[in-house]
């Protein structure tokens, strides 16, 4: 076993316990530990290499953008109970989204990024007061285990008796004088990456626990209301990327003359993303068979390919249809995996072929994005 190896089995651990153990009266231990693990994720630099430091402000934006939907209607009637003080209260986050979304979002189903174009002042109000409550109190509690706290994910530079008047005032630019970074520990980065596969699937099964417990209901309806793919609908981007694609499948390349999907080339469970690069149109076999499969080279080299010959005509598509691009963040995520994926990894060639991993071939591929 690798110092690596180690490492990472040493921060699955702790993170167990955190889970376990940690004293939380709300989910926000979980949105934190997602926001943490996504940000890791797309601030891999071109070289492969995570960032050192995450700042409030990034951690406020992540957080907004996972509540987003949990703030949605349950089944069209009220927002779930996510946490506060006394029973029946919902936790001050979560009645915050709800708020906003309530003003600015008549369709259950829109994004984030959508109301934050519908109404940008106001979009910035929320994430201001976001901040403030994560610097207040998960920030600071998130690393105690039992009495004590433990800071083996990351150090930070105030104290409780921080003032919400000192953050306002870095908020509106003033000369700083409270420092927003979270300086990971050594090896925290580098780890929750290689371990997002196994932590992913298991915050999302522990959150939609918590939230069932506090609403009294089953857990199975939860997991994909708070979590699910299909919140977006994807129909209105079929027919424009099909078009880029020549009327192809993007996986076998044969004409697409039946039923066809809108496939998360990133799985969607290895990492949420609807923006328009990580979306393929496929036939739905070739689609059912993929499934949650990373795809194998060629299929990154057609994906790279895609991506660099079609960049402006992506952009013309979602100015039209208002959709979310973040080509970036789409590279820094396909980095982050792939690059970390063991050797004897296998993977989706077709039908239910799995073919060894080509590491050079695929970074290789990932590397022309950002020529």
């Amino acid at each position: 076993m690798t110092d690596q190896d180690r490492g990472a089995i040493g921060l699955a651990e702790r993170m167990l316990g955190l889970l376990d153990e940690g004293s939380f009266s709300a989910t926000y231990k979980y949105a934190l530990l997602m926001a943490l693990l996504d940000l890791c994720l797309e601030k891999m630099s071109g070289r492969g290499v995570p960032p050192e430091t995450v700042t409030t402000r990034q951690l406020a934006e992540k957080v907004v953008e996972l509540y987003w939907p949990h703030a949605a209607p349950y089944r069209g009637q009220h927002v779930l109970r996510q946490g506060g003080v006394r029973q029946g209260n919902q936790a001050e986050i979560v009645s915050a989204i709800a708020a906003h979304r309530a003003g600015v979002a008549r369709d259950p189903d829109q994004p984030v990024f959508r109301a934050r174009l519908a109404d940008p002042e106001r979009f910035e109000k929320l994430v201001r007061f976001v901040e403030w409550k994560l610097i207040e109190m998960p920030i600071p509690r998130l690393q105690w285990v039992g009495p004590e706290e433990i800071r083996f994910l990351y150090e930070y530079a105030w104290t409780k008796h921080v003032r919400q008047s000192e953050v306002s005032a870095y908020q509106r630019g003033a000369p700083r004088t409270f420092d927003n970074r979270l300086l990971l520990r050594a090896g925290v980065a580098e780890n929750l990456v290689r371990l997002n596969g196994l932590l992913r699937p298991l915050l999302h099964r522990e959150w939609a626990r918590m939230v069932a417990a506090m609403n009294r209901l089953p857990e199975s309806e939860l997991d994909d209301f708070l979590f699910g793919a299909t919140r977006v609908p994807l129909d209105p981007v079929r027919a424009p990327l099909l078009s880029l694609q020549a009327g192809r499948c993007f996986y076998c390349q044969t004409r697409l003359s039946g039923p066809s999907e809108v496939d998360h080339f990133i799985p969607w469970a290895r990492y949420p993303n609807n923006g328009l690069e990580n979306l393929v149109v496929a036939h739905a076999r070739c689609n059912n068979r993929k499934r949650d499969f990373l795809a194998a080279a060629r299929h990154v080299e057609n994906w790279s390919g895609r991506a660099r010959a079609h960049a402006s005509d992506l952009e013309v598509v979602a100015s039209e249809l208002d959709w979310e691009r973040d080509p970036s963040r789409s590279r820094s995520v396909a980095v982050a995996i792939y690059s970390r994926l063991p050797e004897e990894a296998r993977l989706w060639e077709r039908e239910s072929e799995l073919v060894a991993m080509e590491r050079p071939r695929i970074l290789a591929a990932l590397g022309r994005l950002a020529a």
